[in-house]
């Protein structure tokens, strides 16, 4: 195109350009432009996290060897902690108030103990999950990579020192006349259902933790809560023998008290199958797939706007 200017030259103007008028969606589309972090597929998401594997497990190890560090006694704390805690229970429980109504002392003692490290398990996955992102803004804004990797990397240091701490869960039922024998296989099934459950979980807590920080002060209070109506210390139904039924089946089929129950099962002789709710295998296995996959997917649409608040 030209046009004659005021001394009679004639001026040649630029040809319009071919991207004049595109929106831009389709600019970028044209030159094959994506937006900057932006949340891939669901299926593409599960194909990243699988090519991390390394990553997630070498950063559970890691975390794990770090945690007791400083400490003198270091990788025992992962197991003395929660003995303590159950000593602690057992003379407040067991002695003054007489939890153990019902059992044997040598049948109490291996529930209570078994109650403690798996409930700590749970316990542990959720805290360390509310602060996955917000406790680790720096990688997660230095780095791209899935972010579902730092709730999931947590859960498995967790089950990594529950692992550490089940020789002397074994040990503690051994001690009281529960002795190794096929039920014990069922200890294998348990946990990878209970660490599934964990997981899930744990990425629900990660995304309201991002945007809520303050939530890793408030959840130490429920889940306390959470313990005491779980059965920790005592048994549920002869606990409520005298409340309405219905209060003892809500808290028996609660998951945390599912998965404890299982675990007591397959270790304590003396605690039998009439002990669990009806249909327990099936519970734990819909509470297992019902978080894992719901805090999998809730986790991910979040995915973009981690690390940007």
């Amino acid at each position: 195109m030209s046009e004659t200017t005021h001394d009679g030259g004639v001026a040649v103007s630029a040809p319009p350009s071919p991207d004049e008028g595109l929106p831009p969606r389709q600019l970028a589309a044209k030159y094959g432009l994506s937006v900057s972090g932006a949340r891939p597929g669901l299926g593409e998401y599960v194909r990243q996290l699988f090519g991390r594997r390394h990553f997630i497990l070498a950063f559970s190890q890691a975390k794990l060897t770090a945690q007791y560090s400083q400490a003198k006694l270091g990788q025992l704390w992962q197991v003395v902690t929660p003995l303590l805690n159950a000593a602690v229970y057992f003379f407040i429980f067991g002695v003054i108030l007489e939890a153990d109504r019902g059992m044997p002392r040598e049948v109490y003692i291996p529930f209570l103990v078994t109650g403690v490290f798996v409930f700590t398990f749970t316990q542990s996955s959720v805290m360390a999950g509310v602060r996955a992102i917000s406790g680790n803004l720096g990688l997660v804004r230095a780095l791209h990579f899935p972010r579902a990797s730092l709730p999931i990397s947590f859960s498995l240091q967790q089950l990594q020192q529950l692992l550490f701490s089940m020789i002397v869960l074994f040990a503690v039922a051994a001690g009281f006349g529960s002795y190794p024998d096929l039920s014990w296989l069922l200890i294998v099934p348990v946990l990878v259902l209970q660490f599934l459950f964990n997981t899930g979980l744990a990425l629900i807590m990660a995304r309201a933790g991002a945007k809520t920080p303050d939530l890793a002060q408030l959840m130490p209070f429920v889940m306390r809560t959470w313990m005491y109506a779980s059965g920790v210390m005592f048994s549920i139904p002869i606990m409520l023998e005298d409340k309405p039924q219905w209060v003892a089946n809500l808290l028996q089929w609660n998951p945390a008290a599912i998965f404890m129950d299982l675990m007591r099962f397959a270790l304590i002789d003396g605690y039998g199958s009439e002990n669990l709710p009806d249909h327990v295998w099936a519970a734990a296995g819909g509470w297992a797939a019902l978080f894992a996959v719901g805090g999998f997917v809730y986790f991910w649409k979040a995915e973009e706007r981690y690390g940007r608040g």
